[in-house]
């Protein structure tokens, strides 16, 4: 016990203690700032368009033809039409391109699939390719449906006779659709778990779940699609982990093929439009056309 009459001390912030304090509010302030930044112009590092017109379809591709898409929300899309050009297999595929370029890039791809005796329809998302509009996740979802129904109700492929393509964010896009509306199958190229996981990968310091206003739940989504699937990824793919891919194959329900491309990297031509891709394409076709 304090004898009769003792003082405390009261405690004083010390120089040392304030400086500690000013420090940390300025961080704090500088991090919100940061993601506030991230937050608002997180789309602009998502979605990368190439939004020159890419000209006609029949210059890139003889034989194809410019077609228009009506979005449904006064958004117009660019898109090319490309017929078989090998013995017809009688079955369209949708390509769903990743999130950079535009159609033009995509041009091997369609004449690869081509080659094949595959009617390929390749469109440009909102904001790319002199398409209207601004990507989003809403956006992409309407656009990839105004593909959907191009095929259906005006070339003559109904959903049954019709091959989903999605590449890397495509494989999100179309596996979205296939949850309300099935394909005849679904060929997902180097794609990922979600986009926070893949985000995690290249930026391990943000809180991704948190910050990301676009989901693209794929694996979520695919296990609820019962429609033959095949994957196909690279060996050596840098921007999206090979173990996602895998991760991704594991979830689907009907998983018919696992393709792995030695050796190449996302964006290698092997990979892109090579013969294993059109091959797996083309065997998972047969399938379709089988089961009609």
């Amino acid at each position: 016990m304090a004898p009769p009459g003792a003082r405390y001390a009261v405690g004083r912030p010390t120089a040392h203690t304030g400086n500690v304090v000013r420090f940390a509010v300025v961080v704090a302030v500088v991090l919100a700032l940061v993601l506030a930044a991230i937050w608002g112009f997180q789309r602009r590092l998502i979605y990368l368009p190439d939004s020159a017109e890419p000209g006609s379809a029949a210059t890139a591709l003889p034989g194809a033809r410019d077609v228009v898409l009506d979005a449904g929300d006064g958004v117009r899309l660019g898109a090319w039409l490309v017929p078989a050009g090998g013995p017809d297999r009688s079955v369209a595929v949708l390509v769903a391109a990743g999130n950079a370029g535009n159609r033009a890039s995509r041009a091997p791809l369609a004449r690869a699939l081509a080659a094949e005796g595959l009617t390929v329809l390749l469109f440009d998302y909102r904001g790319y390719g002199g398409s209207d509009g601004r990507p989003s996740e809403r956006g992409l979802a309407q656009d990839v449906r105004a593909a959907q129904r191009y095929l259906a109700e005006q070339a003559g492929f109904p959903p049954s006779r019709t091959l989903y393509y999605g590449e890397s964010l495509g494989a999100a896009v179309v596996t979205e659709l296939a949850t309300e509306i099935a394909p005849g199958g679904l060929v997902l190229r180097s794609p990922f778990v979600d986009l926070a996981s893949v985000g995690k990968v290249h930026y391990p310091f943000l809180p991704m779940r948190l910050l990301l206003r676009d989901k693209f739940p794929l694996a979520e989504q695919l296990a609820t699609v019962k429609v033959p699937v095949t994957v196909v990824l690279g060996s050596e793919d840098s921007i999206v982990p090979p173990d996602q891919s895998r991760a991704v194959a594991a979830a689907a329900p009907d998983l018919k093929s696992l393709v792995e491309v030695t050796g190449a990297d996302h964006n290698d031509p092997d990979l892109v439009h090579g013969k294993q891709l059109a091959a797996a394409v083309a065997t998972l076709a047969d399938t379709v056309a089988a089961g009609s």
